[in-house]
């Protein structure tokens, strides 16, 4: 696998445009990976989130891949869109810059790990409509409580145990439906982030979960699970 990270000029107009729709932040992602898999018009293997850094609070898009992402077309179209080199923290040597890393040979029973995970916590219901036909809606969980528990059978099932959660940043986000034609139409997303300690159950299935992200709507920033050391 492979992590990018970006850090954004929040000056720039189209970094704006993309940071107010995460479907927009979507499509120039998915630019980095022209050799990707597609089904039913989502990338496959591709998760991305945005986070604050912690020192200077600039905007910061972590990519994570299954293939090497080649990000030059921001470098060469889109000069504005990073922060250039004299704006950089003082830490930080290379943007865009990414890294391949291997989960399988760090995970094992018994381990205790940090974790951030931005999601969109929702569930299920059976709603009936005006013909009387009965439909599926996918609602959000707004009630922290119920967030937490969300997150406690996610981790669950992803074959770890919730030690301990912060969940904060709880907001809507605006985005795009993949299976919409209309491309102006825009629906609200629950967006909530979670930092905690887990621990690691089955290293097996966390790696898998850690590859295909956690809950719904991956590709408006949402289900990509970061871990380290705590």
């Amino acid at each position: 696998m492979y992590l990018s990270r970006l850090l954004l000029n929040p000056r720039s107009r189209q970094v704006q445009r993309e940071l107010a729709d995460p479907y927009e932040m979507h499509r120039t992602v998915c630019r980095a990976f022209p050799d990707a898999n597609y089904k039913d018009n989502k990338p496959s293997g591709i998760l991305f989130r945005v986070d604050l850094h912690p020192k200077t609070r600039l905007p910061a898009l972590l990519v994570q891949s299954l293939q090497q992402p080649d990000w030059d077309f921001l470098l060469t179209e889109r000069k504005d869109y990073l922060l250039d080199k004299n704006q950089l923290p003082s830490n930080v040597e290379k943007n865009p810059d990414f890294m391949p890393f291997d989960l399988k040979e760090k995970l094992r029973e018994g381990q205790v790990l940090a974790f951030r995970l931005r999601a969109n916590p929702t569930f299920k219901k059976t709603a009936e409509k005006e013909d009387g036909k009965k439909h599926k809606a996918r609602l959000g969980i707004f009630k922290e409580d119920d967030q937490r528990k969300w997150l406690e059978r996610k981790l669950e099932s992803a074959g770890a145990a919730l030690v301990s959660v912060n969940i904060a940043d709880d907001q809507l986000v605006r985005g795009k439906l993949f299976i919409e034609k209309n491309d102006e139409q825009r629906l609200r997303f629950l967006s909530v982030l979670f930092d905690g300690v887990l621990q690691v159950k089955d290293p097996k299935q966390l790696v898998e979960t850690t590859y295909t992200g956690i809950g719904s709507a991956k590709g408006l920033g949402f289900g990509l699970l970061s871990l380290a050391p705590a």
